[in-house]
C-alpha cells in the first residue's frame, strides 16, 4: 500500500539506504535535511519531496509531517562535541517532532534506537532510549527498533573492526573486549526497519532486533580476518585499559574520530544482545533467515571492492566538524585571506585530467610527498580531528557533501571545478579548489589553496606551513598534470584514474 513517508536523517548512513527501499516499495517520501545541496548528486536527491531544515525548527518538523502517514526518526548525536549537552538537545528535537506529528495526525512513528542492556548505559545510550520513552508517550505509536552493531560496507561499526584487524596483528584490548554482542547486518536492519510501518496501530513499544550470531568482539575481530583472508589477530584482554583510554587508541588506528570511538566504545562496556524477540509476532524474518555475521562481513567486503558503498558514517550529518557549516564563496572575500595557487597545462584532453583530478584522495593518494599527508593526518587524530583515512566512498566518483578523507566536497561540477572544504583541526577556515578547462587538444589545470585564519594563532599556523606548501602544492599540480597524460597515453579509451604510484 502507497503511503506518503517522511524520514528524518535521511543523509546518515542508514536513512541514506532506507529511501531508496521505501521508493521502491511505491511511497511518496518526503525527507528533512538542513542543506538540500546534499542531495544534489544522490541517486535519489530528485525523487524525494525535500524539506529544509532541522528538529530544532517546529516550522520545518510540521512541514515534514504535514500529510504524512509514517516518520522514521533517524537522527541521533553519535558525534556531539565534548561538553555539548547532546541530550537536552536530543530531548528538545524528540518533543518538537512528537508535538509535530500528533498535531498532523501522522498514524506510525518508527525510531531506529540502541540495544539496551538494562543497566550502566552509557551517556548516548541513555539519551537514546529517553527520546523513545518521549516518542512513545506522544500520543502517536511508535516502534523503538533498539539495534547493536550494525554490520555494512560504510558503517562505523564494521570500519572499526576492518581497520583494528588489518593494522593490528597483536592487539592489547579492554576487558570488555569479551563481552557478548549481537551485531546485525544493515540489510536486516532495513527489512525491519521498512516492515515496521505496516505494524498494527495499537502497537507502541520496543522491539529489540539482532543477527543470529552471539559473539564477543574479539570473536568479530577474528571472523573479519577469515573472510578478509588474513591471519586471526592475538587479542590481549587487559584490566587497565579504560573506556577512555581505549577510545583513543581507536582514534589513532582507524578512521573512527575520537567524537564518533568515545560513543562506540562506551557502548561496548556491557552485554549487547538481544533481550527479548517480540519483533517475530508482527515482523516475519527475512526471506532465507537472518544474515549472520561472517556473512554480512563477506558482503562488505565485496561492496568495498566494487566501489558500490551506498552509504558511509563519514557522510553522516551527525559528524558535524568545527568548522561545519561554512559558505560556499568562491570569492573568499571578507578578513585576511591566504592564498597559494598553482597551474599546469597538460597534453592531455580535459575529460582525462578531470577523471584524476575526481579520483585525488583515498586509496589514490594526493599525488605529492605521501610521507607528509600521512603526518599531518596523524597530528589531526591526536588533537582529536578526523584524520585522513576516511578515504571515499567510490574510488572514482565524488557526490556534493560526501567526506574525502579530511576533507568535505562543497562544490562539484563535474567536468570543471571540485573545491573541497577542510574539516581537519585547524586555527581557521581551509579550502582546496581544482579546476579543469579544455586548452586546444589538451588541457589546463588551476589549483588553490585558500586559507582564513583565526587570530594569531591561524596566522602562525599559515607560516609555519608555508615552506611545506611549496613543496606539496607544486608537486601536486604537476603530478596530476602528469598522470592525466601518462593515463590517457597508456589508456585512451579507459576512464579509470590511474593510482598514485610515486613516493
Amino acid at each position: 500500500m502507497s503511503r506518503t513517508v517522511a524520514v528524518t536523517g535521511a543523509t546518515g548512513y542508514i536513512g541514506g539506504r532506507l529511501v531508496p527501499r521505501l521508493l521502491d516499495a511505491g511511497h511518496r517520501v518526503r525527507v528533512l535535511t538542513r542543506d538540500s545541496s546534499k542531495l544534489r548528486d544522490v541517486p535519489w536527491g530528485h525523487d524525494v519531496e525535500v524539506v529544509t531544515g532541522s528538529l530544532d525548527d517546529a516550522g520545518a518538523a510540521a512541514e515534514l509531517c504535514d500529510g504524512a502517514d509514517v516518520v522514521y526518526y533517524l537522527v541521533h548525536s553519535m558525534g556531539a562535541h565534548a561538553g555539548e549537552d547532546f541530550s537536552a538537545r536530543e530531548r528538545a528535537c524528540a518533543r518538537t517532532l512528537s508535538a509535530a506529528a500528533l498535531a498532523a495526525g501522522v498514524s506510525r512513528i518508527v525510531y531506529l534506537s540502541g540495544l539496551n542492556p538494562g543497566t550502566r548505559l552509557s551517556r548516548h545510550l541513555a539519551s537514546r532510549t529517553e527520546v523513545g520513552r518521549i516518542l512513545k508517550q506522544s500520543g502517536v505509536p511508535t516502534a523503538v527498533l533498539q539495534a547493536g552493531l550494525v554490520i555494512g560496507s560504510g558503517s562505523a561499526s564494521f570500519e572499526m573492526v576492518r581497520h583494528l584487524t588489518d593494522v593490528l596483528p597483536v592487539m592489547p584490548a579492554p576487558r570488555w573486549v569479551l563481552n557478548r554482542v549481537q551485531p546485525i547486518a544493515v540489510r536486516d536492519a532495513l527489512h525491519y526497519l521498512e516492515a515496521a510501518a505496516d505494524l498494527p496501530g495499537h502497537v507502541n513499544q520496543d522491539f529489540d532486533i539482532g543477527g543470529p550470531d552471539v559473539l564477543t568482539y574479539a570473536d568479530m575481530m577474528r571472523g573479519y580476518a577469515r573472510a578478509a583472508g588474513l591471519r586471526e589477530p592475538l587479542i590481549l584482554a587487559l584490566p587497565v585499559l579504560t573506556p577512555w583510554l581505549a577510545a583513543q587508541w581507536v582514534n589513532l588506528v582507524t578512521p573512527i574520530p575520537r567524537m564518533l570511538a568515545i560513543p562506540l566504545v562506551e557502548s561496548l562496556q556491557n552485554d549487547c544482545v538481544v533481550r527479548e524477540h517480540s519483533i517475530d509476532a508482527y515482523i516475519p524474518r527475512p526471506e532465507g533467515g537472518l544474515t549472520g555475521y561472517q556473512r554480512a562481513v563477506e558482503l562488505a567486503l565485496g561492496k568495498i571492492a566494487q566501489g558500490e558503498v551506498e552509504t558511509t558514517w563519514a557522510g553522516s550529518s551527525a559528524l558535524d566538524a568545527p568548522s561545519d557549516p561554512l559558505p560556499s564563496d568562491p570569492d573568499w572575500s571578507g578578513g585576511t585571506v591566504y592564498t597559494d595557487l598553482r597551474t599546469e597545462t597538460s597534453s592531455a584532453p580535459a575529460e582525462r585530467l578531470w577523471d584524476v583530478v575526481e579520483g585525488v584522495g583515498g586509496e589514490n593518494g594526493w599525488y605529492s610527498f605521501p610521507l607528509a599527508w600521512a603526518v599531518r593526518g596523524w597530528i589531526d587524530k591526536l588533537v582529536g580531528g578526523v584524520g585522513l583515512r576516511r578515504g571515499r566512498r567510490n574510488p572514482h566518483r565524488l557526490q556534493l557533501g560526501e567526506a574525502l578523507d579530511w576533507w568535505r566536497v562543497e562544490a562539484l561540477e563535474p567536468g570543471r571545478l571540485l573545491r573541497l572544504r577542510a574539516e581537519m583541526r585547524v586555527p581557521g577556515r581551509a579550502w582546496l579548489e581544482m579546476t579543469v578547462e579544455p586548452r586546444g587538444e589538451g588541457s589546463a589545470y588551476s589549483q588553490r589553496a585558500v586559507f582564513v585564519p583565526h587570530g594569531l594563532a591561524g596566522r602562525l599556523y599559515w607560516l609555519a606551513v608555508l615552506p611545506f606548501h611549496g613543496v606539496i602544492f607544486r608537486g601536486m599540480a604537476s603530478r596530476i598534470a602528469a598522470a592525466a597524460e601518462a593515463s590517457s597515453a597508456a589508456r585512451p579509451a579507459d576512464r579509470t584514474p590511474l593510482k598514485e604510484t610515486h613516493s
